[in-house]
Formats: C-alpha cells, sequence, structure tokens
C-alpha cells in the first residue's frame, strides 16, 4: 500500500532498542506483571461481554443499572449499556466528594500572563452548578446543543460540565478556528447557544473571540443561535447586543450554588466534536455519555499508572478530542488533579511548559510530538534551568513520534527514569486505544506498543487480509468498544461509508477503518505510518485537503487549487498548496501572502500553507482528476515514480518542476 510518507516509516521500522519499565517504576505501578496484562487480554477477547460488564459496574457510578452491556442488533451502529442511566459530571464531581476528596484540588489554572486560579472538587462544583443554572436561565433545555469557543481558562471546563449537568451536548470549537470555521460548525450542528469570551492570551497576543462569534453569527448562524454567554478574560472593548449577549460573571453570581444532575441515558448524546475529513465538510462526530465515561476513565487510569497524590498536565486544548477525555472528563472521573495552561512556549518565554512543571511539581506530563522537536530545536540548555525531578511518567499525542524526539524526551525531559506512553488514538475512537502500559510493556522508541485490553486490531489490505509482518496496510479494529463515536451528526450515510464499509471483512459484518496505514512487527509491536486518505496531520492537527482547497478556490484570484502534506521535521507534515489562477491575475509574493492569509481567515492559523506554487496548470489524468501523487512528489523535492500514462499534458510536469 502507498503512503505518503514511506521514507520516515522505513526509518522508524529500523529502530530495535528496546527499553522495558524499570523496576523502581514497576514496583509502584497499579499494573507490573505480564501475566496481569495478559489475563485481561484474554478476558476481554474470550469473554467481552463480561470483561465490559465488570469495568463499567465497578468504575462507573450508575443512577440506574444498565441490562444489556452491548446491543449490535442495528450494527454498526452500536448501543452500550443501553437501558443505563447516569450522569457524567456526577462521576466526574459529586462522588469525590461523598468519598471524602471534596477538598483535594481538582484543577490547577495556570494563565499565560502569569495569573492562577485553582479549584477544589467542592468549589468546582460549585461553579458548575451555578453555570448550570445560568445556562438554564438563559433557556438552555435537555437536548440543546451549546456551542463552546474559549481560550484555555477554567471557565471552558466548566461550561463543558454544566452542559453536560443538564444534559445539554456541547460541541466544543477551538479557539484557533476562524470564524468562517465557526459558523459552519454551529450551522451544521444546529447550535442555539454559544459560551465564548471576550479574547484570550497566546503566544503573547490577544485572540479575538467574541469578535468571530459577531462574525460568525452576521454571516449565516444569526438564525440559529439564541443567545451568547461572554466570559471576562482580556476586558478588551468588544460589542454586546442587548437581549443576545450577556456576561458570564453578571449571571452567575444571582446563582443557586446547588443543581441536581440531569438523569442521562447511556446513549444520550454528550457532545459533537467537529473532525477534518477527506471531502470539503467536517464531520461531527458524536460521542454518548455511559460509554465515553467508561473508556476515558479506564484509559486514563491503565495508561497513566494514577495515583492520587498525581498532579498530571495534558498540554492540548479542550477544542480537541485529546482535551476533552485527558483533561477533562478522564482525569476528573478518577478524582485526579488535572492541570490547564493557556499559553504556549513562545520566544519571549520558551521555557513556559518547564516552569509550569517546577511550580506545580507535575508527576504527569502529556504533549505531542510537535512540541518535543521544537524542544529539540531549542537545546537542552533551556530545560536544563528547571528543575523537573517531579516527572515520574511522559506521554505523547496527536501523531507518530520519530525516535529521535523520543530519546531526547525521554533524556533530558524524563532525565532516564520516566517510562514514555506513546498513544495512538482519534477523535471517533474517544479514548487511546494503542499505548503501553507503562509498569509492563518494554518500549520502542516510535512505535505505540499494543493494543489495550478490550481492542482486537489488525493491518489489512485493501481487500480485508491480514498482511504480513512489517509489511504496510490499512489500521482496522475488529470490535466495537464502549468509547467509539456513535454516528456522524445528521449523515448516518456518511458514517457507515467512512468507518464501516471502507474495508470488507469475510468472518464478521463490520470492521472499524481507521484511515491511518500501519505496520506490526516480528515483536507485535504497532508502528503508525500516518494517514492514508486525504488528510494532512499538522502539529497533530488533522485537516482535510478538501478543506483547504476549497478555501483558497474561494479567493476570487484562484481558479483551481490542489493541496499536499510534506514531511516536515518539526511539524510532522506541511501543507503545500499548487494553485492556478484567473486569467486576470498574474503571480506575485503579494498574491501568495494573500492567499495564505486568505486560507487563515477561512479555517485558522493552523491551516496556513508553509507554500503555496502558482503553475498555469495542474497535472491532469484525461479524466480531469489532478494527480496528487505526482503534487507530492514534487512538493517533496523526490523524483516522480509510477505510471504517468494517464497524464493528460506531459508538459505540465516540466512547468512545475521549475515553479517547484
Amino acid at each position: 500500500m502507498h503512503t505518503d510518507n514511506n521514507n520516515s516509516i522505513d526509518n522508524i521500522l529500523e529502530e530495535n532498542r528496546v527499553f522495558p519499565p524499570s523496576n523502581e517504576f514497576s514496583s509502584k505501578s497499579r499494573l507490573n506483571k505480564v501475566d496481569q496484562l495478559i489475563a485481561l487480554k484474554n478476558q476481554a477477547k474470550n469473554d467481552p461481554i463480561t470483561f465490559w460488564k465488570t469495568f463499567a459496574n465497578s468504575e462507573i457510578d450508575w443512577i440506574e443499572p444498565f441490562q444489556t452491556v452491548l446491543d449490535s442488533k442495528n450494527a454498526p451502529f452500536y448501543e452500550w449499556f443501553k437501558e443505563g442511566k447516569l450522569n457524567i459530571t456526577y462521576n466526574c464531581l459529586d462522588r469525590h466528594i461523598k468519598n471524602g476528596r471534596g477538598d483535594k484540588i481538582a484543577l490547577i489554572w495556570e494563565g499565560e500572563p502569569g495569573d492562577s486560579r485553582s479549584f477544589t472538587y467542592k468549589e468546582l462544583l460549585i461553579e458548575v452548578c451555578k453555570a448550570s443554572n445560568a445556562l438554564k436561565s438563559l433557556g438552555v433545555e435537555k437536548g440543546d446543543l451549546v456551542c463552546i469557543y474559549m481560550p484555555m481558562i477554567p471557565e471552558a471546563m466548566i461550561a463543558m460540565l454544566a452542559c453536560a449537568r443538564i444534559g445539554a451536548p456541547h460541541s466544543v470549537v477551538f479557539g484557533g478556528f476562524s470564524s468562517e470555521s465557526l459558523k459552519d460548525r454551529l450551522v451544521d450542528g444546529k447550535a442555539k447557544f454559544v459560551i465564548t469570551a471576550d479574547g484570550g492570551f497566546r503566544k503573547d497576543k490577544i485572540i479575538d473571540l467574541k469578535n468571530a462569534v459577531d462574525s460568525a453569527l452576521d454571516s449565516g448562524a444569526n438564525e440559529i443561535v439564541e443567545k451568547v454567554l461572554v466570559v471576562q478574560r482580556t476586558r478588551k472593548e468588544i460589542s454586546m447586543k442587548n437581549g443576545r449577549d450577556f456576561w458570564w460573571h453578571e449571571i452567575l453570581k444571582k446563582q443557586d450554588h446547588t443543581c441536581d444532575p440531569e438523569v442521562m441515558k447511556s446513549e444520550d448524546r454528550l457532545f459533537i466534536l467537529y473532525t477534518s475529513g477527506s471531502t470539503g465538510k467536517p464531520k461531527g462526530v458524536v460521542h454518548t455519555t455511559g460509554g465515553y465515561n467508561l473508556w476515558a476513565h479506564l484509559t486514563f487510569k491503565w495508561i497513566f499508572d494514577i495515583k492520587e497524590d498525581d498532579v498530571y498536565w495534558c498540554t492540548a486544548d479542550v477544542g480537541w478530542i485529546t482535551g476533552h477525555s485527558y483533561i477533562v472528563y478522564g482525569p476528573l472521573s478518577n478524582g485526579s488533579t488535572t492541570l490547564m495552561y493557556e499559553g504556549v512556549p513562545r520566544p519571549s518565554n520558551l521555557g513556559a511548559f518547564w516552569e509550569v512543571i517546577q511550580k506545580y511539581k507535575v508527576s504527569i506530563f502529556y504533549t505531542a510530538p510537535t512540541a518535543i522537536r521544537a524542544f529539540m530545536k531549542s537545546g537542552r540548555e533551556i530545560p536544563d534551568l528547571y528543575d523537573l525531578t517531579s516527572l515520574r511518567l511522559l506521554g505523547t499525542v496527536g501523531e507518530p513520534i520519530n525516535p529521535e524526539a523520543w530519546i531526547w524526551y525521554k533524556d533530558v525531559i524524563g532525565q532516564g527514569k520516566c517510562p514514555i506512553v506513546d498513544t495512538w488514538w482519534q477523535t471517533e475512537t474517544g479514548g487511546v486505544m494503542i499505548s503501553p502500559l507503562p509498569g509492563v510493556v518494554s518500549t520502542k522508541p516510535g512505535s505505540a506498543t499494543f493494543p489495550l485490553p478490550g481492542i482486537e486490531i489488525d493491518i489489512v489490505n485493501k481487500k480485508g487480509y491480514s498482511v504480513n509482518s512489517n509489511e504496510g496496510g490499512y489500521l482496522i479494529v475488529k470490535n466495537p468498544w464502549p468509547g467509539m463515536m456513535r454516528t456522524i451528526h445528521g449523515n448516518p450515510d456518511r458514517y457507515l461509508k467512512s468507518y464501516w464499509n471502507y474495508i470488507p471483512c469475510e468472518d464478521q459484518n463490520y470492521v472499524y477503518f481507521s484511515g491511518d496505514g500501519a505496520r506490526i512487527d516480528d515483536d507485535g509491536y504497532v508502528w503508525i505510518m500516518g494517514r492514508v486518505d486525504d488528510v494532512i496531520n499538522v502539529s497533530g492537527h488533522r485537516l482535510g485537503t478538501m478543506e483547504i482547497e476549497s478555501a483558497l478556490v474561494s479567493h476570487k484570484s484562484v481558479a483551481e487549487a490542489a493541496v499536499v502534506g510534506k514531511k516536515d521535521n518539526l511539524k510532522g507534515e506541511s501543507i503545500v498548496a499548487f494553485v492556478s489562477l484567473e486569467k486576470t491575475y498574474n503571480s506575485s509574493s503579494e498574491l501568495i501572502e494573500a492567499l495564505k492569509q486568505h486560507v487563515i481567515d477561512e479555517i485558522g492559523i493552523i491551516a496556513k500553507p508553509e507554500k503555496i506554487i502558482i503553475s498555469e496548470a495542474l497535472p491532469k489524468t484525461r479524466s480531469g482528476k489532478i494527480m496528487r501523487r505526482i503534487l507530492r512528489s514534487l512538493a517533496s523535492g523526490e523524483e516522480i515514480s509510477g505510471d504517468i500514462s494517464t497524464l493528460e499534458d506531459s508538459s505540465v510536469l516540466e512547468k512545475l518542476r521549475k515553479e517547484a
């Protein structure tokens, strides 16, 4: 099978160093014997119903018990624990207070300018109840979709939990997305309410959020959105529309401190989270309450070997699934202390992350390979200035990590003593699917190691047949699991086509197609190879090529556009766009910069092309299909290989070679 990253994958597969867990770490870890892990995996494989039933009953508090563990009658629209009733915020807050953890710190928050706040479990519950009552006072009812477009401040977490408390599914939109992207998500989800802020701090700048909301409403979402709740963060002057816009602090101070959790069915929607696909329109991934709660809880507990006194920090944004599962719901369901940071390392403070670790004595640190590669580039002299001895476990998320970065992370940040959990999962899976369990699994730099208990994977060709060891193929999941997505909002046909009908399977009706390529080595270790569809992974953020192409073509100067990913040692992949212009426009550096800015305006800064190549024409087949394989080779500076006999005009290649 073809992937865009074959060279890097071949390099990864030459990696054969093995790092067993240290005796010191294993002796204190929750799971530390191979026999324990094998027993768990065997139970899950041989009797999955009992396996999931046991954990659902032991790890989650139910208001009403379930009878059916898994209902497959309408597969692949699976239902988990369907008669059960619960509320995820009870599992994240109330039960810990009842169990004597009320005065334990639930959330530590550090703002980019240096301000900080913390909340005990009792204090966080009070804030969530006040916010829940505030939402009700604005007319939010059970089942209403609430869009959250926020900076990384405590109110973002409180807003998510308040929605879940009253049974209103949330749709969190990353604050880096443009007003146009926000509008698309508001319209697709039919969100009646928006929670935002006047702005947020990022890289020493103020990000205008309320203005983006206003633009989104003015450009087409105003007929859907009824009310906007605004948190005061930057105190920058903004416009507030009378009767529609309300200040968070003014409404919350009037609210009662208690709010009973809404009784939710296990299969009631908890949230919609939009993720990029290979077509232009983002997919609204739907997650439901019971199964997601269990999977986020279990995976957090297993993978991070969580202890009562840990201070855990995931550097993701709550606008991504990583923030949902491993900043909010997973840590809080386990009664842990979770840390949020508003900022990122930046020229004015390259040691920002290490400063936070030192200040709060962080013990578990979970970040992206892109960040690690950026740290490497800055040199070890910066982290060496800080006391990182509190760290006991490191994690990576978002994309495959190259062995060099893995070793640097282990030696410099972990000071040689911290295991690394390299995790593979997706928005659609709800939680981690492949990862070492740090007290028992020996790690190989660059490999996510093995599937977790209860997860059965395979690497297959496009006909559904298993491939040989060390042979690339499509990564599939062979069985349903509780945290899995339930559908694509408003588009069940796309759910079927994208995930369940792509790979045929002879011995069962459905297998889940991840969209990723992978290999399994002779020792059974899984090596993720990257996307096999038209999705680019930039710094761990998945972006559909069609989204970016559509943004470019919407500019008046652009006739056609084709977007490809190029291997990037820092970001994983960078975006390269090939553009042909309308006849009345000529190429110029000013136009290229204008097109880059146009993509930022349409989608957000994360989608900005690294390079735009303007050409008279793009390479097409005789049937008119753009040959992206050729463009990938050109973008990477590689020789064009393979059959080009279907190319309509071979002279286009010579011109492109000069322009690229």
